[in-house]
């Protein structure tokens, strides 16, 4: 019997977020399901779910490439959510401006942001 290889879902590129819903979302041809972290760097998995804590160790790999983020959008869910100070302040320590939305706004902001070629990050919860 073959060996199942699992590998953390990662694209190696920027693009826009073409739809969502049903639990995830879907970007350049392709489907993830569950949560995304669209970074500088990639589009990443994220293992994050709607009501989990908003607490700086969910968000290290966007704090890892604070460098080249000036503005995270924090997709939050069906709901806004706000960001709790210390998230805050991690995220502004390094220089990272952080706007917490609904995620379909979350969505939409980022495309535009991104079609401006600016340094936007987006953590986005699945809905």
């Amino acid at each position: 019997m073959a060996e199942v290889n699992i590998r953390n879902a990662h694209f190696p590129g920027r693009a826009p977020i073409d739809t969502y819903g049903n639990g995830g979302f879907r970007f350049a041809d392709m489907s993830h399901r569950g949560s995304l972290l669209c970074l500088p760097s990639g589009i990443y998995g994220w293992d994050f779910m709607e009501g989990d804590p908003l607490v700086a160790e969910a968000f290290a790999r966007v704090i890892e490439e604070a460098g080249s983020i000036e503005v995270l959008l924090v997709g939050t869910g069906r709901d806004l959510r706000p960001l709790p100070a210390a998230l805050k302040a991690a995220l502004k320590a390094k220089g990272i401006s952080s706007d917490p939305m609904g995620t379909g706004a979350a969505i939409r902001t980022y495309n535009i942001m991104l079609g401006e070629s600016r340094a936007v990050a987006a953590a986005l919860v699945a809905v």
